[in-house]
C-alpha cells in the first residue's frame, strides 16, 4: 500500500482528526513506520492459536467481606461543626 499525503488525509477525515497541510507531512513516516509493523505481523503463522478475548485473566480479586465495629454517630461527627440533629450539615442546594 503506497502512503502519501491523500492517504493521510482519508485518514484523518474518517477518525474526524483535522489535520493542517504540514500536520499531515509530519505524520506520513510515522503512518508508514506504524503499516511496516502491521505488515510484520501479519507475516506470522497463528494456525492452531485460539483468540484471545482478555490479554489477561479476569479473576475476580474481591475481598472477603467482614463485619467489623465501626464509629459511634457521635465519634463520626465529633470532629466537625457542621451537624444539625446528627448529621453533616452542608450548604443548601435551592
Amino acid at each position: 500500500m503506497k502512503v502519501d499525503s491523500a492517504l493521510i488525509e482519508h485518514v484523518a477525515k474518517n477518525a474526524r482528526l483535522q489535520l493542517s497541510r504540514t500536520e499531515c507531512e509530519a505524520f506520513l513516516p510515522e503512518f508508514e513506520e506504524i503499516l511496516d509493523v502491521y505488515k510484520k505481523l501479519n507475516g506470522i503463522d497463528v494456525t492452531g492459536v485460539e483468540p484471545a478475548l482478555q490479554p489477561v485473566d479476569l479473576a475476580p480479586n474481591l475481598r472477603e467481606d467482614k463485619i467489623k465495629a465501626s464509629f459511634s454517630q457521635e465519634k463520626a461527627l465529633a470532629n466537625t461543626k457542621h451537624k444539625k440533629d446528627g448529621y453533616f450539615k452542608g450548604p443548601r442546594t435551592m
